[in-house]
């Protein structure tokens, strides 16, 4: 009886279907691993947006009480000539209304700023200074560094009388009806 010879075939093809699966496990760890920091980056994503919603909801009724600060925060946003500077005013500052939502370790989870809205002709806008009681709250959530969100808010303030535009110093001490000629 004579044998074919066959030395060490079996062991190859066991090897390279070894080696196979092997490489179909790492591919489908790696996908994954992938699947699962996505996943992590959207839920940070989400709980970041709901954080600086927070923010707009918290910040909302300081800034309207602080309506006669305003021009004096815009101004100090608009340090630069774009007024791309963002400054939280003291009236939303820490202090003034808890900027923890979640009694972590960081005090500080999310900032508020307001941001004059467009409200001159074009050729004149000033953002330094409000003109039509309107502005925008800005809130940041400064919780989660690596997907940080803003979202904007814009308020307008309404007194609580309904003012006579025609007295002196007008409506809010703006100028009065009086004070416009056809």
């Amino acid at each position: 009886m004579t044998r074919a010879r066959q030395r060490g075939s079996a062991m190859l093809v066991t090897m390279i279907i070894v080696a196979a699966l092997l490489a179909g496990a790492a591919v489908l760890a790696s996908m994954q691993v992938n699947s699962n920091r996505a996943t992590e980056l959207t839920r940070d994503g989400l709980a970041s947006l709901y954080c600086a919603e927070h923010g707009l909801t918290a910040g909302r009724q300081a800034v309207l009480n602080a309506y006669g600060a305003w021009n004096t925060a815009l101004a100090a946003n608009c340090a630069d000539t774009v007024c791309s500077s963002l400054v939280e005013p003291t009236f939303t500052a820490p202090g003034v209304f808890s900027h923890d939502i979640d009694g972590g370790t960081a005090s500080i989870d999310f900032v508020v700023y307001i941001r004059d809205n467009d409200d001159d002709t074009a050729a004149t806008q000033d953002y330094a200074t409000d003109t039509d009681d309107t502005i925008f709250i800005v809130s940041r959530c400064t919780k989660y560094p690596d997907n940080p969100r803003q979202v904007e808010m814009l308020i307008k303030y309404t007194p609580g009388m309904p003012p006579y535009t025609a007295q002196e110093g007008g409506a809010n001490s703006r100028a009065n009806a009086n004070d416009t000629f056809p």
